[in-house]
């Protein structure tokens, strides 16, 4: 069933207690609320919640990518943009091109079921990447490179897993109908939601209302999101545009002072709602995963997307080396470890049509993948950048 609103409600006394309990011991968030989802499951009153691709996207994404791009630095994003979009488009292929290449190999999966996989799982998630580093309190330039990424990276894994669909589905498409396919799927995208951010901003100009502020930004967050998706476009690149233009087009006349702090609140609410819900469910669903029968693919798996996530990484930060735009060794290290997978892999894997060969395997490793990017590397990551001494150590 979907979430009824009294299900809602008790899942978010779970997360406030989860909150509560994690700083105490000093666990990350996400991984307190995946576990707590994992017991809730095996109580007999537990809600029989299903975790769809629309309630991903539509509901619990939007708000999370909103409320990332609308704190960005503008001008930091700016100075590492030739960064951040090699790592979000070549560092994307590479690493769905070594999981599928390896799939295809080792474990005898078809190049149509093998692909698909690579391509879902090559991605970063914002959901889980953001609130790890958020809550490590990691600063500066290496927030602004994991952030950018994660986020922007979603727009290139949703557009090629749209053309290996299509492939799957019989369609045949040279390359000059995907090209064709890439530029009106992302730049219609970053259209959608540039037009639908300086519409909110025309009337939010035209207001000192800190609520009707607050509405406004709701509009162009979830507006852009589902218009782009209703043209067969990119929603998650509709919202990052959206969240972007909200908090630094000026022109038009932009959000009041009062209004900043209270839209800067309210989404702050939102996406710690919507990051609950989302590892509340995740945990849930792993319950229900029977990973003993699928554990030599699922550990294959594991391998293969580690590995991709490496060759999307160093290689790609090598021809900056000798430029301004240098990225160190150790911030290297880090957006290699913090590539975790989690909400996006899932809605994807959960869109795939009937007509994918191994469909249900798929969705069970990719929950394997999942639940080893929140335990394995979510447990590590605090650690890890301590170590390397890019967050205070407590």
């Amino acid at each position: 069933m979907e979430i009824t609103f009294q299900t809602g409600i008790f899942l978010l006394l779970i997360a406030a207690v989860v909150a509560m309990l994690t700083r105490r011991l000093r666990l990350p968030y996400s991984v307190g609320l995946v576990a707590a989802g994992i017991a809730l499951a095996a109580l007999p009153f537990a809600p029989k919640v299903s975790l769809t691709k629309d309630l991903l996207f539509t509901v619990l994404l939007p708000p999370l990518l909103f409320e990332a791009s609308f704190h960005i630095p503008w001008n930091q994003l700016r100075r590492n943009s030739p960064v951040i979009l090699v790592l979000a488009t070549l560092g994307v292929v590479l690493s769905a091109c070594v999981t599928a290449t390896g799939m295809h190999f080792l474990m005898g999966w078809q190049w149509i079921a093998a692909t698909a996989f690579g391509v879902l799982i090559a991605a970063t998630d914002p959901v889980s990447v953001i609130a790890t580093f958020k809550e490590a309190k990691a600063q500066g330039r290496l927030l602004v490179l994991i952030e950018a990424e994660s986020l922007f990276n979603d727009g290139t894994a949703a557009v090629a897993f749209g053309l290996v669909i299509a492939l799957a589905a019989g369609q045949q498409i040279s390359s000059m109908q995907i090209a064709a396919i890439l530029l009106k799927t992302i730049g219609g995208g970053i259209l959608c939601g540039g037009v639908v951010a300086l519409g909110a901003l025309l009337l939010t100009g035209r207001t000192n209302d800190h609520l009707v502020e607050i509405t406004f930004t709701t509009v162009a967050a979830y507006g852009s999101f589902l218009l782009a998706d209703h043209f067969g476009l990119s929603g998650v690149l509709a919202t990052i545009t959206a969240g972007l233009v909200m908090s630094n087009f000026k022109p038009l006349g932009g959000i009041s002072e009062r209004g900043k702090e209270s839209v800067q609140a309210f989404w702050e609410y939102a996406a710690f709602v919507a990051n609950s819900l989302v590892f509340l469910l995740i945990g849930m669903h792993e319950a229900h995963q029977n990973f003993m029968a699928i554990w030599l693919p699922a550990v294959t798996a594991i391998a293969l997307v580690t590995l991709g996530r490496a060759v999307a990484i160093y290689p790609c930060c090598l021809p900056f080396s000798r430029t301004a735009l240098h990225v160190s060794a150790k911030h290297q290290h880090i957006l290699f470890w913090g590539g975790l997978r989690g909400a996006l892999a899932l809605a994807l894997a959960l869109g795939l049509p009937p007509e994918i060969p191994l469909r249900e395997e798929i969705i069970t490793i990719s929950f394997a993948v999942v639940a080893f990017s929140v335990f394995g590397q979510g447990l590590t990551m605090i650690p890890f950048l301590r170590k390397l001494r890019e967050v205070p150590v407590i």
